[in-house]
């Protein structure tokens, strides 16, 4: 299978090959033809499978060949809605980089910032804008973004936006939305609440479903370090005492944590630098930044800050701390070992955090090998307490407590 027989266009033919994209992922095999065929989708992937050139090279291929068609001035005809900057952001340089030998612009905006820029470009003219939900209400009801000529609206990381309370605000952007259009639904995860919002976007859907949450990749080789809490940052010093470990982005469960933990790998001469929502949005972005670039060897992370990630060769990731949603222990790791390549996946876990191995270990459906030569081993082997999992709701979801940030 190539992107030829998928009957993609010669320019964008021309930039795929530039990015080093050669085959499909099966959910680009399945996507693109069903969005090129003007069907609705409801995919339901998990991060590091594609899906943003699944949806990117369609849209720009039918967008390209409608202006060619219709000239004059540029309308919003494409709408990708996402939850975080960061992947908003990234979402952009895809389209930019699919539709490079093509006509069209795209551009990206999303709250933190001052909108005088953004506004300036919308101004401008755009064919496609990926956007956060708050800063699109916003400009929405300041009158600077118009969606009346909207062909395709794309809702990406939906349970994602569940999690971190933007449906309301999903639900009011469908309201300014036409009713004539052609929608992309993609979401890791199907809890009632996102089952309903689908249906309330789609139109008799066809369904794709591609490794599915509780999965994680073949590519990418799992281990687990036993270590008192108290051990952690000597260990994570020691493992990253390996030289072939270029780059390694680590998480944390809380901002503080991430903090804590590149000031002790500062101080032992590890370069690193922190990405969560207490930074502003130049210093995530130069973190990011400097993480591709190798200027920073570890970065460390979040979840909701690191949805989105997406470092080419990104060999190692790192789970300081274990999470406490199992299904977020997949979307950690599938940042490594994507698109076929090998990755691995080191866990720390300490006592405490035993019944979230154990949950995890559940999910996924295997158990993860054990590294036990290390100069840390666990000690505290037992905890009288065992630390508290987030509540299952009776429709499905997760009851978390979430911090909205636009």
């Amino acid at each position: 299978m190539t992107f030829e027989n998928l009957n993609v266009i010669a320019p964008i033919l021309e930039a795929l090959k530039i990015e080093g994209y050669t085959t499909p992922t099966p959910i680009q095999a399945q996507t693109i033809p069903l969005i090129l065929d003007g069907k609705d989708v409801l995919g339901c992937a998990q991060t590091g499978t594609g899906k943003t050139a699944a949806f990117a090279v369609p849209i720009i291929q039918l967008l390209s060949q409608d202006r060619n068609q219709q000239g004059g001035k540029r309308v919003i005809r494409s709408l990708i809605l996402t939850p975080t900057r960061e992947l908003a952001i990234q979402i952009e340089e895809s389209f930019e980089n699919y539709g490079t030998k093509t006509n069209l612009k795209s551009m990206v905006i999303f709250g933190g910032v001052n909108q005088h820029s953004q506004v300036s470009q919308l101004r401008q003219g755009v064919d496609i804008l990926i956007a956060t939900p708050g800063r699109l209400l916003d400009l929405i009801s300041q009158k600077y973004v118009h969606l009346n000529h909207l062909q395709f609206f794309v809702l990406d990381e939906a349970d994602r936006m569940l999690d971190m309370g933007f449906l309301n605000d999903v639900k009011k952007i469908i309201t300014k939305i036409p009713q004539k259009r052609q929608s992309l639904f993609f979401s890791a995860t199907m809890p009632d609440p996102i089952v309903k919002l689908a249906n309330t976007i789609l139109v008799n859907p066809s369904k794709v479903e591609v490794t599915p949450v509780s999965s994680t990749a073949n590519t990418i080789n799992q281990a687990v370090y036993f270590v008192d809490k108290e051990n952690k940052k000597h260990l994570l010093t020691e493992v990253l005492a390996n030289k072939a470990i270029d780059r390694a982005l680590v998480f944390t469960r809380t901002k503080h944590g991430a903090d804590k933990v590149v000031k002790d790998l500062v101080k032992a001469g590890i370069k690193s630098q922190a990405i969560h929502g207490n930074k502003s949005q130049n210093a995530r972005q130069r973190a990011l930044s400097n993480f591709k670039s190798k200027e920073t060897r570890v970065l460390v992370a979040t979840d909701i800050a690191a949805r989105g990630i997406d470092i080419d060769d990104l060999t190692h990731v790192i789970n300081y701390e274990l999470p406490n949603i199992p299904e977020s222990y997949v979307h950690r790791i599938g940042r490594t070992g994507r698109a076929g390549a090998d990755g691995i996946a080191i866990a720390f876990c300490d006592a405490e955090e035993k019944a979230y191995l154990k949950d995890i270990q559940k999910l996924i459906g295997k158990q993860i090998p054990v590294l036990e030569n290390h100069n840390y081993p666990l000690v505290n082997h037992h905890v009288e307490k065992t630390p508290q999992r987030p509540q299952r709701s009776s429709r499905g979801g997760s009851q978390r407590n979430s911090s909205r940030r636009r």
